[in-house]
């Protein structure tokens, strides 16, 4: 048989169901009565804003007596005011762990489950394009083998929903889903889409309005996703206890990383994940957020709402809408669905990017998609905590070039008190001479508790781990635990100012009107060469040998101050090359 013989033959018969795409300021035609968030998650909310607050006004008072009377110039105050605004996500950070911190000492509420309704099936979606098929077949005939050990097969489908291209690719798919439906299990389904309109939105949104009919909710998978079968199953049970949830996220923990860098996010995903994910929860309650997928969806709610119009404008800004997740749940929310994330669920997995520079290529991606949200966040009747959450993602972007304009305005000011003759009376009616000193001691203090913002939610999941998710039961163990913590601590700091140039050039790429395009991300782990690294760091080596000579140039005591920050932009080569070799034990897998 023919290709598209063969194709036709992997479908199910269509139950259509219409989702009509509606402009952003259209309000739904339904709405749902508020959802009920988990008890006492108000007060919660009100404990992470104030303290978020509060952290903030308290250190931009700081370091505006840091400035002295230079916090007076057009320098300081935009010093200031820099700080004030990168502080935020630091403070939300910090203020989070801590009331997740109290979250896993409490341990889980009770969740409220239901059985499933009788005859009722979930669809298991897996969209891809270009993906390695092999890989993707085989994470889904584990997850196939386990709901058939679990006696699920009735209650699951499982939808390969391709946006490949090339032929080849596409008959290689074909031949896995045949593979996959040569064994026992539910059943699985295959489309290819002739048109690629949406990307992945546009994607999910064809199989909504061909087959969402036929069931009551469905889970989007990524193409490197794993989920346990009884994970899948208390989370539909949640949703039929839940009438007023339109999407419940799980948390996917990193898996399957071979190479150091993967490892580390790994160690990062499993110690100060559940830390910062219990604490989220507790706060947004039914107000929370979306990550695209390892979440289960109610099919009717989806298509009445988050039928995505594009965008108006050329791209960047204008057509499809990347970073679709979040403004699906925005959608939801403003139709009174609930959003929300159960992170006691456990069970569920993904892979991570193996590589600093294939993350990077993501996060090009992800960085136009969320600046892409200022056209969003303004639209009606959204609920304030969906305009918050996009207001981070617009944030937590935008913060890398900011992070980089402060760096570079503070050695300027600095350079300008060491070298210019400063005006002690300017022409201006004052009694005494404006003296330009800065406070070293405050700054020192100032510098010290940013770092303790920056560190505290790290600290306390090593110590939720200690305390509560199973203490380590040896000396060997507790010997991984905290050695894997003090090195994913130091070649995270060292990093990151690499990753704060990329992402500052992501931003100016973006604002000058460039596409990231549509491309696979990179999965599988392939050897990077150094001279590669060098490539993708260049930049930040050239930045980084103009500011030690001028931090040199004012004071060898300024340049030890920004020590850390010097030492990741100059080593960022180095670092990528060697985080990007395999780890051959098989420990910590």
């Amino acid at each position: 048989m023919d290709g598209l013989t063969r194709t036709a033959a992997l479908l199910p018969a269509e139950a259509r169901l219409e989702m009509p795409v509606r402009p952003l300021d259209a309000l739904p035609d339904l709405t749902q009565p508020a959802p009920a968030s988990p008890r006492g998650t108000r007060r919660r909310r009100a404990f992470v804003l104030a303290m978020t607050v509060i952290l903030t006004l308290f250190a931009t008072a700081e370091m505006w007596e840091v400035l002295g009377l230079a916090r007076w110039t057009i320098t300081g105050v935009v010093m200031t005011s820099l700080f004030a605004v990168l502080l935020v996500p630091i403070a939300l950070s910090f203020a989070t762990a801590v009331l997740g911190f109290v979250e896993l000492l409490r341990g889980p509420a009770p969740q409220a489950m239901a059985p499933a309704v009788p005859g009722s099936r979930t669809a298991l979606l897996a969209p891809i394009r270009n993906e390695n098929i092999e890989d993707v077949a085989a994470a889904l005939a584990a997850m196939r083998a386990d709901l058939h050990a679990d006696g699920a097969d009735d209650a699951f489908d499982i939808f390969v929903l391709s946006d490949s291209r090339d032929p080849a690719i596409a008959a290689a798919e074909v031949d896995a889903v045949l593979r996959l439906r040569a064994a026992p299990g539910c059943r699985v389904f295959y489309r290819q889409r002739s048109d690629n309109a949406g990307r992945k939105a546009g994607n999910i949104a064809e199989w909504v309005r061909r087959f969402g009919g036929a069931y009551e909710a469905f889970l989007i998978l990524d193409a490197d996703s794993l989920m346990r079968a009884d994970t899948l199953r208390r989370l539909v049970a949640a949703m039929h206890a839940m009438p007023q949830a339109g999407l419940l996220q799980t948390v996917p923990v990193l898996r399957g990383g071979t190479t150091v860098f993967a490892r580390l996010q790994q160690f990062a995903s499993r110690v100060y994940g559940p830390i910062l994910a219990a604490g989220a929860a507790a706060w947004h309650g039914a107000d929370g957020n979306y990550w695209g997928h390892n979440a289960l969806i109610r099919t009717r709610a989806f298509a009445q709402t988050c039928g995505l119009p594009a965008l108006r404008g050329p791209k960047p800004f204008g057509g499809d809408i990347m970073s679709h997740d979040f403004v699906e749940a925005a959608l939801l929310r403003r139709a009174g669905w609930g959003v929300q994330m159960l992170p006691h669920l456990g069970g569920s997995f993904e892979g991570g990017p193996p590589t600093l520079p294939d993350l990077d290529a993501r996060d090009r991606r992800w960085c136009q998609g969320n600046l892409q949200h200022a056209a969003v966040i303004g639209a009606p009747a959204l609920h304030p905590l969906s305009r918050v959450h996009l207001a981070i993602g617009i944030g937590s972007y935008l913060s890398a070039a900011l992070w980089l304009v402060f760096l570079v305005l503070g050695i300027a000011t600095a350079l300008q008190a060491r070298f210019l003759t400063p005006a002690y009376f300017p022409d201006t009616h004052v009694l005494f001479p404006q003296w330009p000193v800065v406070d070293a001691q405050r700054a020192l203090w100032v510098f010290a508790g940013t770092i303790l913002l920056l560190l505290t939610p790290k600290l306390l999941g090593i110590l939720s781990v200690a305390l509560i998710a199973g203490r380590p039961r040896s000396l060997r163990g507790w010997g991984r635990l905290v050695g894997g913590a003090g090195v994913e601590i130091i070649v995270s700091a060292l990093i990151s100012p690499a990753t704060m140039v990329r992402q500052a050039g992501h931003v100016v790429s973006v604002l000058l009107g460039r596409d990231s395009g549509w491309k696979s991300q990179a999965r599988g782990d392939v050897l990077l060469p150094f001279d590669e690294a060098w490539r993708f760091a260049r930049a930040g080596v050239v930045l980084g040998l103009l500011m030690l000579g001028a931090a040199l140039a004012v004071d060898p005591g300024l340049a030890a101050w920004m020590s850390p920050v010097l030492a990741g932009l100059l080593l960022s080569p180095l670092l990528i090359w060697a985080t990007a070799r395999p780890v051959f034990s098989p420990a910590g897998r």
